[in-house]
């Protein structure tokens, strides 16, 4: 068995621009801790140096670990990072490090015990959001509205980017995710609750960092396809499949 504490995973699409600053951030942020950890970046069919760009941190940095996705999609990425992590517990991680990195504390024994699943929240009691834009916040809440009625009544926040798992869950949900796109995570998120797993949000931080590489406008018909398949997926009995 591993002795790694917690695996970090950053999906990495054509971020050649921000990886620095976040891969410095959090490797700054693990150093100081007292367990062992590793950083996976996997980057995600880009088109400009992000690529390089890790692999340039990971010759200095023992700890990090470069992979490559050639299927485009966050989910896929994000996949492939998980099933190839090793720590006790896995934390997806967004590249624009959107929440500082001394954050992710809080989603760890023993700040935090006795989860399966802990996600980040920008909606529960305590967090705090800052500089996003109104439309952003207006259609972010009208896709949480759908995400409720048709599949995770009560999480208030599906979407952010940051969730950490424990790793003795990660092979169940994640060898039966079906979806690459923007709602991958409510899916997994849908599988862990048929499951019976445990589920928290944790107030966080948050500040908007342009750049994103969602247009949320154009994306928004897509993500209520997703979620209808999610849910006729759940009718149909794909996620209850042995894979």
């Amino acid at each position: 068995m591993s002795d790694l504490f917690l695996s970090l995973i950053i999906p990495a699409h054509n971020e050649e621009a921000r990886l620095p600053g976040t891969l410095q951030q959090v490797l700054d942020f693990l150093s100081a801790q007292p367990y062992q950890s590793e950083v996976l970046v996997v980057e995600n069919a880009s088109h400009d140096r992000t690529l390089q760009v890790a692999q340039e941190f990971a010759q200095r940095y023992p700890r990090l670990r470069v992979l490559q996705c050639p299927q485009r999609g966050k989910g896929f990425a994000v996949r492939q990072g998980m099933l190839a992590a090793r720590g006790e517990y896995r934390f997806m991680c967004d590249a624009d490090l959107a929440m500082p990195a001394s954050e992710i504390s809080r989603f760890l024994p023993p700040t935090l015990t006795g989860v399966d699943i802990a996600i980040a929240s920008r909606e529960a009691p305590g967090a705090i959001r800052s500089h996003e834009p109104l439309y952003r916040h207006l259609i972010g809440r009208a896709y949480n509205f759908l995400t409720r009625l048709w599949l995770l009544p009560g999480l208030q926040d599906t979407q952010c980017g940051y969730k950490c798992f424990r790793g003795t869950v990660v092979d169940e949900l994640f060898s039966r995710q079906t979806l690459g796109g923007w709602s991958f995570d409510v899916e997994i998120l849908f599988i862990a609750r048929r499951r019976g797993l445990r589920i928290v949000e944790v107030p966080i931080s948050w500040a908007y960092i342009p750049g994103s590489k969602v247009s949320v406008i154009k994306s928004s018909l897509r993500v209520v396809v997703e979620l209808l398949t999610i849910r006729l997926n759940g009718w149909r009995g794909v996620y209850e499949r042995t894979l």
